[in-house]
């Protein structure tokens, strides 16, 4: 009986963990950050690199920023981590990165009623779009072999 108590007051919780605020893809959308971060950093020994790998991830750093502190001013739980959008079992970390990227931009262009978070979204937005060019330009040398 204490147990159906305490799952009839707890179910209401676990499906509102991402609501408080308006804008609930916060979360994910720094989930996705991080993998994409990951995906960028940590290359095999053999992998060709490119000098646009450094700008994403300090695009990404900085997109990641932003909505930290959008998600903390909409009431998110920083601490809460979901899944990633992307299975991580695909070739090509770039083409992974890049993927996760546009996940993210699609995550976060959702409309904003908050003014104060409505200007986090667009820097944010901002720096994962340079992120994502700054992917692309690394994939195109990468395969250009520079």
């Amino acid at each position: 009986m204490f147990l159906t108590v305490g799952l009839g007051l707890l179910l209401p919780l676990a499906a509102h963990a991402d609501m408080p605020g308006r804008h609930p893809a916060y979360l994910h959308a720094l989930s996705d950050l991080r993998a994409a971060r990951w995906m960028i950093e940590h290359r095999p020994a053999d992998a060709a690199v490119s000098g646009q790998e450094d700008v994403a991830i300090s695009e990404i750093d900085h997109a990641i920023d932003e909505i930290k502190h959008a998600a903390y001013d909409d009431g998110k739980d920083l601490h809460d981590h979901p899944q990633v959008d992307l299975a991580m079992d695909q070739p090509g970390r770039l083409h992974q990165a890049a993927d996760l990227l546009a996940q993210v931009h699609n995550d976060i262009d959702r409309e904003e009623d908050d003014p104060e978070t409505r200007e986090l979204k667009h820097r944010a937005l901002w720096h994962v779009d340079e992120a994502r060019h700054a992917v692309d330009h690394a994939i195109h040398d990468v395969r250009n072999g520079r």
